[in-house]
């Protein structure tokens, strides 16, 4: 024989159970409401978490708005407010606690994305020459301080990392200039695009002439000579990329810098 229970008491049992739930819960938004009990905090950001924001949102950016050839739509950046979202981002950040690879980095995107910010803010605009002290203009904020352009390459990029291929991976905005990569600089594949873009811009021959007794080079050569040494001097250095190599004793002049826009 199958004994049931009574209707009611089942629902007696029903009712004392959700009375029981509904105190425990009244006991719980109590406890909440004195600061009693307090809801645990949201994971925070870490900055390398926010670096790694920043640098998506760039290289999406530049997938976007920048041939293979380097050539820059200026009128799409400037109409995306995603570029102010990356330059937001990477300004709450923090770079001190990086590691060497991951400052390197961060500082050669810094400098993209404010370039490109500061040709926005002035276009249209025939050159970056056509805006007054650009590169001493201090508008980059990056953590509470503030820089310019000149300060992040010659201070931070040319001074701390001593890396002369840091030439081919900023851009100045200009013809002659290295063209803009495409992709956003990241810590795992940084050597290897370095390296890459050294040999672009060597073997480009709109930015450098070279046959084996006389080359005609790009002013940055010129103007940065001690950040390429090596055995032979500067013809050395050229030799580590070009595709055709060049006499250690070849006659060396230098091309005259286009300085204008690198884009539409």
């Amino acid at each position: 024989m199958i004994f049931r229970r009574p209707a009611t008491d089942i629902l007696k049992y029903l009712i004392r159970k959700t009375l029981k739930t509904y105190f425990t819960l009244a006991l719980l938004l109590l406890a909440i409401s004195n600061g009693e009990i307090q809801a645990a905090p949201a994971a925070e950001e870490t900055m390398e978490q926010r670096n790694e924001g920043a640098a998506r949102i760039w290289d999406q950016l530049l997938a976007k708005y920048v041939t293979n050839d380097g050539v820059v739509d200026y009128k799409g950046f400037k109409a995306d407010l995603s570029l102010d979202l990356c330059v937001s981002t990477y300004s709450r950040t923090d770079p001190s606690g990086f590691d060497q690879g991951k400052k390197f980095a961060f500082w050669i995107n810094v400098y993209n994305v404010h370039t490109v910010k500061l040709i926005c803010d002035n276009y249209p605009l025939k050159s970056i020459t056509d805006i007054k002290d650009p590169w001493d203009k201090k508008f980059v904020e990056i953590n509470g301080e503030k820089y310019s352009l000149n300060q992040i390459e010659h201070e931070i990029l040319r001074a701390e990392f001593k890396d002369g291929r840091v030439h081919f991976a900023i851009n100045c905005a200009a013809k002659s200039c290295p063209k803009l990569n495409n992709r956003a600089f990241m810590v795992y594949s940084l050597d290897n695009i370095l390296t890459q873009l050294a040999k672009d811009f060597i073997n480009d021959p709109t930015r450098n002439k070279l046959t084996y007794d006389k080359i005609e080079v790009s002013k940055i050569f010129e103007w940065f000579v001690e950040d390429f040494p090596g055995r032979g001097g500067l013809t050395g250095y050229i030799n580590r990329y070009a595709r055709e190599k060049v006499s250690d004793t070849a006659e060396i002049s230098y091309l005259e810098y286009n300085w204008d826009l690198n884009g539409k």
